[in-house]
C-alpha cells in the first residue's frame, strides 16, 4: 500500500521540534522552576478520518487534581518488592538483578493539575491514526526482534501481535497497542490532540505515577499488598495482552486502569541511566510482583518496538 509522504513529513516534523522542547523544558524542571508553557495543538496532523474510537477514549480521560502526593520508595518496600517477586515467581532474578535499585527514595511533591487517559491506547484507537496519517502500523520482522535482543519467542509471543494490511491481528482490537516505538506513541497522541482541538501528550514519569498510586503513595495501584487477581500478570493472566481495562478491582486511587499489569508504558521523561533511553513505567503481562509499584521504573531505547510495551496519552488540565 502507498504510503503518503506528506502526511508522515507533516508528523515527523512535528515530532522533532516537539521532543527538542520537551528536553529544553525538562533540564530546567526543579523547584523554584515554573511549569513549562502549555503546549499548543498542532495543525496538519489530522485528515478528516474516522477517528471515533479516539474520540471515545479522550471523552473519558481522568483529571488529577493539583497538589501534594507521595512519591519513591523506602529501602523496606524494595525489599519487600524483591519478596513478592521471589514469592510469586519462584526466582530470586530481581535481587540478584538489582531491578528497583533505581527508584527515587521516598519523598513528596508537587503536581499541577493534568489529565490522563482511563486506559491505554487500543489497538482500534490506533488503527484510526494508521488509517488518516498513513503512519506506520505495527510490525515486526525475524531479524530485526533476535537484533532487538528480547527474551520473548518471535513465533510463538511476537507473531501473533503483528499487524497485516495496516490492521490489527482479528480479536485484538481492544488490547493495548504494542510494537511502537516512543516516537510513534508521542505522534498518535500529537494526533489525537488534532482531532479533539485540545494538545494531547504523553504522560511525565511522575504524573503517571502519581495518577497510579494516589495523594498518600499506595504500594500498588489497589492498596499497599501485591495481589495477582488485581492485574494481568504471568501469576494470573494468560501469558498474553488482555482487553485494556479488564481489572477493574485494580484501579488506582483516582480510577486509572491497568497502572500495573497488560503493559508497560512510554512516558515523555527521559531515563536518568542512560543516553536515547526513555522512562517506562507500570509492568507487563509476563511480569510478577514487585515489578509494576508505583515508584518502580526502568529505561528502554526510545526507538525499540516491544510486545510488552504500550502507551496512553496525558493533557494539560483546564
Amino acid at each position: 500500500m502507498a504510503r503518503s509522504g506528506k502526511s508522515i513529513s507533516a508528523l515527523g516534523i512535528w515530532i522533532r521540534a516537539q521532543s527538542a522542547a520537551l528536553l529544553l523544558s525538562l533540564a530546567a524542571c526543579g523547584p523554584g522552576h515554573p511549569p513549562a508553557p502549555r503546549a499548543p495543538v498542532p495543525t496538519g496532523l489530522y485528515h478528516g478520518g474516522d477517528a471515533g474510537g479516539s474520540r471515545a477514549a479522550d471523552h473519558v480521560m481522568l483529571t488529577i487534581p493539583e497538589g501534594p502526593y507521595t512519591a519513591g520508595s523506602t529501602p523496606e518496600e524494595r525489599d519487600q518488592a524483591y519478596a513478592d517477586y521471589r514469592n510469586s515467581a519462584h526466582s530470586n532474578a530481581a535481587q540478584k538483578g538489582h531491578w528497583f535499585a533505581r527508584e527515587e527514595p521516598r519523598h513528596h511533591a508537587t503536581l499541577t493539575p493534568f489529565r490522563i487517559d482511563l486506559t491505554e491506547v487500543t489497538n482500534a484507537a490506533y488503527a484510526e491514526f494508521v488509517a488518516d496519517t498513513k503512519a506506520p502500523a505495527p510490525t515486526m520482522d525475524r531479524a530485526t526482534w533476535k537484533k532487538q535482543g528480547f527474551s520473548q519467542d518471535y513465533d510463538t509471543e511476537v507473531v501473533r501481535m503483528i499487524w497485516k494490511n495496516d490492521q490489527p491481528p482479528a480479536g485484538r482490537e481492544d488490547h493495548p497497542v504494542v510494537l511502537v516505538t516512543w516516537a510513534q506513541a508521542r505522534g498518535y497522541c500529537a494526533w489525537r490532540g488534532a482531532v479533539v482541538g485540545e494538545a494531547r501528550r504523553l504522560p511525565t514519569a511522575a504524573e503517571y505515577e502519581k495518577a497510579a498510586r494516589g495523594q498518600v503513595g499506595l504500594v500498588y495501584p489497589w492498596g499497599n499488598d501485591w495481589d495477582p487477581s488485581k492485574l494481568n500478570t504471568q501469576a494470573s493472566g494468560p501469558d498474553d495482552t488482555m482487553a485494556a481495562g479488564s481489572f477493574p478491582d485494580g484501579a488506582s486511587p483516582y480510577g486509572m486502569l491497568d497502572a500495573a499489569g497488560n503493559v508497560f508504558q512510554w512516558t515523555s521523561t527521559p531515563w536518568p541511566y542512560g543516553k536515547g533511553r526513555m522512562t517506562v513505567k507500570g509492568s507487563a503481562w509476563d511480569d510478577f510482583g514487585g515489578v509494576g509499584r508505583g515508584a518502580s521504573r526502568h529505561g528502554r531505547r526510545a526507538t525499540i518496538r516491544h510486545v510488552i510495551v504500550g502507551f496512553r496519552c496525558a493533557a494539560d488540565a483546564p
